[in-house]
Parts: C-alpha cells; structure tokens; sequence
C-alpha cells in the first residue's frame, strides 16, 4: 500500500525539516496516540533507530525504524513490526516557502491484520496523515516566523 499526501507551507526547507527531525518539535505535530522514542541517542542521520508506538491500551503496537536514506531535506525511514515498509519525508523548495511531500509505503505481513487494518483502518491513516501535515505546516509556520529568517 502506499499513502502520499504533500502540503505547501510558507516557511524555509530548513525549518520545515527541522519540524520532521527535531523529536521536541515532532511530538508537537504527531498523532498525540502516536509516540516517537529513540533507541539509544536521537539521530536522523543514516542508521539512527527509533520506535514509533500507537499509545493503545493493553496492545500499544510499535514499529521499530531506521534512517536509511539521508540528505538535507529529506529523510527515509525503514520499518518492521505489524507493518513493513518506508516513510519518507522530502522537502521541495518552492519560490515561496516548501512543498513537504510525506510518502508512506509498506505491506502487512500478517493477512489476518492486512484485512483489518484495510477495513477499519486505511481510510483513518489517510485521514490522519492529513492532520498531521496540516498539523506541521502551523509548527512550521510558527518556528518559520519565531526564527526572524522571513522577510
């Protein structure tokens, strides 16, 4: 399966992937039932581990991830767990601000979750993806203004 979903934000390609590589700034924007912890230091360069996990009673499901593509603007995580695949972020520098382009893309292993998640679940994670990038583009923004790097 793959979601794309992308979103114009009136800020530099600096500060929008600090928003996506800063851990304080991305709890800001995340789903608040999803929770981002590093394994060992933070890092967003290449081979730095992290564990996303949905903050779900009794179950909390977690995908544990790897920067496995890095340069400036753009950051690609590698998952296994319930789901197997890749989210990139990349920024594209637009004359006024950035396009952020959010590419989620991934299987499920496991048939019986495969069906659940297709009928409960894709339509949600769409959704939610939306919210997500409209909730960066305000941090963004906000950091954007705050930074005195606008004219």
């Amino acid at each position: 399966m793959i979601f794309e979903q992308g979103i114009e934000i009136k800020a530099s390609a600096t500060v929008v992937e600090q928003c996506f590589t800063d851990l304080d700034l991305m709890h800001l924007w995340l789903n608040p039932a999803l929770r981002c912890e590093p394994i060992g230091q933070w890092s967003t360069a290449i081979g730095g581990r992290s564990r996303f996990t949905i903050q779900i009673p009794l179950l909390k499901p977690s995908l544990k991830s790897v920067v496995v593509e890095r340069s400036p603007g753009l950051v690609v995580w590698q998952f296994k767990g319930f789901f197997q695949g890749q989210d990139r972020w990349e920024c594209r520098p637009l004359e006024e601000g950035t396009y952020l382009l959010n590419r989620f893309e991934f299987t499920v292993p496991n048939p019986v979750v495969q069906w659940g998640f297709q009928m409960f679940a894709a339509r949600w994670t769409s959704a939610d993806m939306q919210a997500q990038l409209r909730r960066l583009k305000q941090v963004a923004e906000r950091e954007y203004i705050n930074s005195g790097l606008h004219s």
